[in-house]
């Protein structure tokens, strides 16, 4: 049997494109085993999934000043050695990796050991994580084209992001009966990250009123986050976040309000649903988001706000125009030219 490691942790988001991949790869006959942190999110994700899932010592590398800077190197070392003791028990044929500071030891150690790895970059540029790991791989793989020019020309392959394949087989009257919800006004979900977005939550409180009048409201105001004031509002329900039930939610929006991980916007355009992204600022984050949401605009599928420019208001007005436009988006995401990331992926990895 064909054996294969994956690897990626740290936030959801390096751990759910690997999971879409998981039913391809079985398909084609691997083994699979996957390398992530001690007690990251990962290991959850990854032991729900039923994989084989080994921990290892993990260190965050920062760009700013922090003491721990001075001892997580030395996690980063104690990684590559557990690691490379991993794939010398394994011997795996190719390495899969997501990013995320934990994949970095690993995808060093498999390109130490002359194992073939693979990169996946989510994001228009890459990440920290990644250019370190870049060097020790075959190839690179991006969601955007434009990521293309930052990758080293013989490594760079546009895929796409993987998708998952249950995304596609909600059920709208499901969703709709999960949320007590009617089929006489349209739904808009908003979804601010997998901690939630204060900023996010406060501006479509303060807007609640005005939007219940034509929307009904699904909103994912993460862990802790709940509104006790607003529990038994008519039209509206709250979530800290929602698991199985989501694909029926996504089956039954027509209209989407979301921060701009490269993830979750791939999932939004492969459902084609007209959107507002609101990225994450360049304060909290590496503007990635930014970039992410730049993009998407540009082609004309989604509208965004900038989070130091969101007001109840603009985000009333931008609703109603993404609701009035919403056919014209489709129409554009429909002529996206869509990759099949999982397809074209697994072609990767079975050539490497």
């Amino acid at each position: 049997m064909k054996k294969i490691v994956m690897t990626g942790g740290g936030t959801a988001g390096h751990v759910t494109p690997n999971l879409a991949l998981v039913p391809y790869l079985k398909d084609a006959g691997y083994d699979i085993y996957y390398i992530g942190s001690y007690n990251g999110i990962e290991k959850n994700l990854v032991e729900d999934a039923g994989i084989k899932y080994y921990g290892i010592s993990s260190g965050k590398l920062r760009r700013y000043f922090d003491w721990k800077n001075f001892s997580d190197p030395f996690r980063v070392l104690k990684g590559f050695s557990e690691a490379k003791k991993l794939l010398k028990e394994i011997k795996p044929d190719v390495v899969f990796s997501k990013g995320g500071f934990v994949s970095v030891p690993v995808v060093m150690a498999a390109g130490r050991q002359h194992i073939p790895a693979i990169i996946h970059e989510s994001d228009m540029t890459p990440g920290l994580a990644n250019k370190l790991a870049i060097p020790f791989a075959k190839k690179v793989c991006c969601n955007f084209p434009e990521t293309v020019n930052y990758l080293p020309a013989d490594k760079a392959v546009h895929t796409g992001s993987p998708i998952r394949k249950e995304l596609f087989s909600g059920d709208a009257q499901k969703g709709r009966d999960f949320c007590k919800f009617n089929a006489t006004k349209p739904i808009i979900l908003i979804m601010g990250g997998s901690i939630g977005s204060k900023f996010i939550n406060n501006a479509v409180w303060n807007s609640l009123d005005t939007l219940l009048e034509k929307f009904q409201i699904v909103h994912l105001v993460g862990k802790g986050n709940i509104n006790n004031d607003l529990v038994n509002v008519e039209g509206y329900q709250q979530f800290e976040f929602i698991s199985e039930q989501l694909n029926d939610v996504f089956a039954m929006t027509n209209l989407m309000i979301s921060r701009a991980g490269a993830n979750s916007i791939s999932e939004i355009l492969a459902l084609k649903i007209p959107n507002i992204l609101i990225p994450l600022s360049a304060a909290a984050s590496r503007g990635d988001q930014i970039l992410n949401a730049k993009s998407y605009e540009k082609q004309g599928f989604s509208t965004v706000i900038q989070e130091e420019e969101l007001t109840s208001e603009l985000l009333i007005e931008s609703v109603n125009d993404v609701y009035n436009r919403s056919s014209e988006i489709k129409e554009k995401m429909a002529t996206s030219h869509l990759l099949d990331a999982n397809t074209t992926i697994l072609n990767l990895i079975e050539n490497i």
